[in-house]
């Protein structure tokens, strides 16, 4: 079964293409930003960690993580962002890899909006990326999120460059399209996929 990578820059729409997927050929879709936010519940191993390095200033009288706290500590210091990835990463990727075991399909697609600034690009068999203008993606986050431009625009220059994606990816959808056009996309890239993975399993 092969590991298809979908990944993007903030906004590009990356939801979207996974959406497809999932509806017009039940392909399992294994979410990276899902299982982070599972990681640090209550109870989970993700917060334990988290409150163990960060201390009680992140967590909520409640137990639950203060996201905004965290964030505004990691977006400061990037010592602290570090120490966050170093915490959640391996653990996202463990139990993405647990999940895509249990799947029954010719491939899984496993949505990583930061593969490739993890530099985890060989945890999948091929990559995948949704790509629009930045302008296009600071338009939608506007609109979605409700953040300021100068806060999207920090967060698009922390992640890899449009540029660098599209020239470290083995496939792209062009994000700018109607749904019908988009649609027509993902049924190519899927009979794509399918005739790899039969390669793949000989």
């Amino acid at each position: 079964m092969l590991k298809i990578g979908l990944t993007g820059g903030i906004g590009s729409g990356k939801s979207t293409i996974a959406d497809l997927f999932k509806t017009l050929f039940n392909i399992p879709i294994i979410d990276a930003d899902i299982i982070a936010r599972q990681l640090v519940e209550p109870g989970q191993k993700g917060l334990g960690l988290i409150q163990h390095k960060f201390g009680q200033l992140v967590i909520n009288q409640d137990g639950v993580l203060d996201r905004n706290k965290l964030r505004e500590i990691i977006f400061t210091d990037p010592v602290k962002k570090q120490q966050l990835e170093e915490i959640l990463h391996p653990l996202i990727y463990a139990e993405m890899q647990s999940i895509f075991e249990k799947q029954n399909s010719s491939y899984s697609i496993l949505c990583i909006p930061l593969l490739m600034e993890t530099k985890q690009c060989s945890f999948v068999d091929r990559i995948l990326v949704v790509d629009c203008s930045v302008e296009v993606q600071i338009a939608r986050v506007m609109q979605r999120d409700k953040q300021s431009k100068k806060q999207i625009k920090s967060i698009i220059s922390s992640q890899v460059s449009r540029q660098y994606r599209l020239t470290h990816t083995n496939d792209v959808i062009e994000n700018t399209k109607s749904t019908n056009q988009l649609a027509e996309q993902v049924k190519k890239l899927h009979n794509q996929y399918l005739n790899l993975a039969i390669l793949n399993s000989e």
